[in-house]
């Protein structure tokens, strides 16, 4: 008997019962990364071509791009790869409390990058009035970096879905409703996460228009209310109610989930690169 098997050590890194020794959802995802990469690489391209031929009355990216706030939502998602590489080594070891802190960790990391790239377009189109329609800059940067915000979209929903998934009972015959009772904690998480995203967009414009913390009370009481009630719903949930199913044997669902996660990260440096400090430099 190997060392491994009398530690009752799981490996995560090879199923032995595929030829190619990958488990299958692994290889999987590798292929569907490969065809992202070349989707992302076309699109990069187009951009940098039409960023060295710009049309007349093209502006300019300089004038446009607020590298500041980039640069923060930038290191935010850095650091959300950081939680997501936590969570894999914590299901990997069993660890399913610390797993479920990492994974919050990143989706509320992932929201806050989303964000900023909806306060970023937004004042774009109404302070530098650059549209997707009135200039190839605003229709190669809105098709580029719009299209990794709905990957980072579908991450924080994937991310939601996991974590709630972690709350399956090991018996669910014994547990009345429990589908029911998941389907109300992805809502309630999902609205967590969609009220405190846009309260703290409300805060900024807040401050920005020089506004006060009653007018704000008043003029977004509906949202507060949601915050408030999302929370709670989403912290009742999550109240242990027995053993789960969840394990160290699904570490290779987080693993895959984190391979995706990864892949935007990366690629979103490399447009942070392209598109933004390369006009600097």
């Amino acid at each position: 008997m190997s060392s491994t098997a009398a530690t009752g050590a799981l490996d995560h890194h090879h199923d032995h019962t595929t030829r190619t020794g990958i488990p299958n959802k692994k290889l999987l995802m590798w292929a569907f990364l490969a065809s992202d990469c070349m989707f992302f690489g076309s699109l990069i391209s187009t951009h940098l071509i039409y960023r060295l031929h710009p049309p007349p009355g093209n502006p300019s990216p300089r004038d446009v791009f607020d590298i500041p706030l980039t640069s923060f939502s930038t290191f935010i998602l850095l650091m959300s790869s950081l939680m997501m590489a936590l969570a894999v080594n914590a299901i990997q070891k069993g660890n399913l409390r610390s797993m479920r802190f990492a994974l919050l960790t990143t989706i509320f990391f992932g929201a806050t990058f989303l964000g900023c790239q909806v306060f970023e377009f937004t004042h774009f189109v109404s302070e530098k009035h650059l549209t997707i329609t009135n200039s190839i800059l605003g229709t190669t940067f809105y098709t580029l970096t719009g299209t990794h915000g709905t990957h980072v979209a579908i991450g924080v929903l994937w991310l939601i879905l996991m974590y709630v998934r972690s709350f399956k009972p090991a018996d669910p015959g014994a547990h009345r409703g429990w589908f029911l009772r998941n389907l109300l904690h992805v809502a309630a998480v999902t609205g967590l996460v969609l009220s405190a995203l846009f309260t703290v967009l409300a805060v900024v414009h807040t401050l920005e228009t020089g506004g006060t913390a009653a007018a704000f009370a008043g003029q977004h009481f509906a949202l507060l209310a949601a915050l408030v009630v999302t929370t709670g719903a989403s912290l009742v949930l999550a109240r242990p109610s027995g053993p789960v199913e969840f394990g160290p044997a699904h570490a290779i669902d987080v693993e895959s989930m984190g391979l995706y996660w990864h892949f935007v990260d990366i690629v979103w440096i490399v447009i942070f690169t392209a598109v933004y400090l390369l006009e600097y430099l």
